[in-house]
């Protein structure tokens, strides 16, 4: 086990050089501090109840969002902009409690299935990106891109169709397209940092919106699940 593991942190040592494992270790870092004050949003719930009004929600974390977006890194502004992401993130924490409440209703031990799913699913594919050749899966973006603009609008026609299909096509497909998206925003990370890019922030908010995205569909596709398989128990 111990030369396995030896093997395992020696790949990385010859396939990535010590200043991109720094970056690296600075974006997960701060993934972790978000995915932390995402947490926090979600447990404070009995005290933001005014902030779970959809709308406000909504407005609060793009607002957030264009914060960070709009501050560009100048090298004196970190603290001010890792707030951002992390107030970001517990505002995205916060969006996600109207969702929790109804999952609890049903089975509570989904929640926590869907977030050992993420963590499998988010680490596995982000391995995979950093031991693969350089580059590799770069070409995904521009066709990422485009089957996410299909969803979107599928999911537009389907607010006046309403068909079940359309809805299932677009849960699954959209967890396909936030595990296809890891792979790329690992290695497009990677690729930034040696075009000279060293915003670790705004490169673990790529990451940060891949997690929670998968996170959000396994929620769904579990309850989803649960519900059926109490529908079928309920007419036997």
């Amino acid at each position: 086990m111990a030369s396995l593991l030896n093997t395992f942190v020696n790949s990385f040592s010859h396939r990535l050089d010590a200043p991109v494992r720094q970056h690296l270790k600075n974006v997960y870092g701060c993934l972790s501090l978000s995915a932390a004050s995402a947490a926090l949003g979600v447990y404070a719930h009995p005290y933001t109840e005014l902030l779970q009004i959809n709308t406000l929600t909504s407005l609060c974390t793009f607002g957030l969002l264009m914060a960070l977006l709009c501050t560009q890194d100048n090298g004196k502004n970190q603290k001010l902009r890792l707030g951002f992401l992390l107030g970001f993130a517990f505002m995205s924490g916060v969006g996600l409690v109207p969702l929790f409440q109804m999952i609890i209703a049903v089975d509570p031990t989904i929640i926590v299935t869907a977030l050992v799913g993420t963590l499998v699913v988010f680490v596995s594919f982000s391995i995979s990106a950093l031991l693969a050749e350089r580059g590799r899966w770069l070409y995904l973006g521009a066709m990422l891109i485009s089957l996410l603009n299909l969803m979107l609008l599928f999911s537009f026609i389907n607010l006046f169709l309403r068909w079940s299909f359309f809805y299932q096509a677009h849960l699954y497909g959209g967890l396909f397209l936030m595990c296809a998206f890891v792979i790329y925003d690992t290695q497009s990370i990677i690729e930034k940092f040696h075009m000279g890019n060293k915003d670790f922030i705004l490169h673990s908010l790529d990451l940060l919106m891949d997690f929670i995205g998968i996170f959000r569909h396994l929620l769904i596709i579990l309850t989803q699940k649960e519900l059926a398989k109490n529908q079928r128990k309920r007419k036997e």
